[in-house]
């Protein structure tokens, strides 16, 4: 009798073990899944940041005469082909989808990218205090949006890394937690957008 409260104050106490380590193992797994997801908001906050911006862009060098139309037309189509390509709130789960929007709005980088560059011609158009903060804004949000990039990447990685260890990994098949897709930079692509201030010109 004595054998059998000993032996099942044994499976007992393994028992609790494994639940209380399965149990932050999940919670552990949740919290990981809850900080991607908020990254991703992150990402999109500043993408949507800098596609609001273009539009201010676009008029305040509308204003400078004779400025190169077909600069001006790459980068309003650059930003409508974002638009037309916007991913949903939650997080991505097809990596086509993202890789296709990412590229979108690389396209929009680079636009934007040759638009500056274009407007250094134009020093009326530089000394404009509208194009300075224009710029300004511009310069912080790709700076906004690497930080959010690269905090994407570690959460996604964190978390698929949790739910393929183990007890992660039975933890994930029982409650259907699945993997996320992680962010790539497109082929060729590896600067952001340079902006430059040498507002003496």
């Amino acid at each position: 009798m004595k054998g059998c409260l000993i032996a099942g104050g044994i499976v007992a106490l393994i028992l609790l073990l494994g639940g209380g380590c399965g149990v932050a193992s999940y919670n552990g797994i949740v919290t990981k899944e809850e900080r991607t997801e908020a990254a991703w908001s992150e990402i999109q906050n500043q993408y949507q940041r800098r596609f609001d911006l273009v539009p201010q862009l676009v008029a305040v060098v509308k204003g400078a005469a004779e400025f190169e139309q077909s600069t001006l037309t790459e980068i309003t189509e650059a930003r409508a082909s974002v638009g037309k390509m916007a991913l949903p709130a939650e997080l991505p789960d097809d990596p086509a989808k993202l890789q296709a929007y990412l590229a979108a709005q690389q396209q929009l980088s680079g636009a934007l990218t040759r638009l500056l560059a274009v407007a250094e011609n134009y020093p009326a158009l530089k000394a404009t205090e509208n194009f300075r903060d224009l710029q300004v804004d511009l310069a912080g949000t790709e700076n906004r949006i690497a930080v959010a990039r690269r905090d994407y990447i570690e959460a996604v990685n964190a978390y698929n890394v949790a739910i393929r260890r183990f007890p992660g990994s039975m933890l994930a098949g029982i409650f259907g937690f699945e993997k996320h897709a992680q962010l790539e930079v497109p082929a060729g692509v590896s600067e952001r957008p340079a902006v430059e201030f040498d507002f003496a010109k």
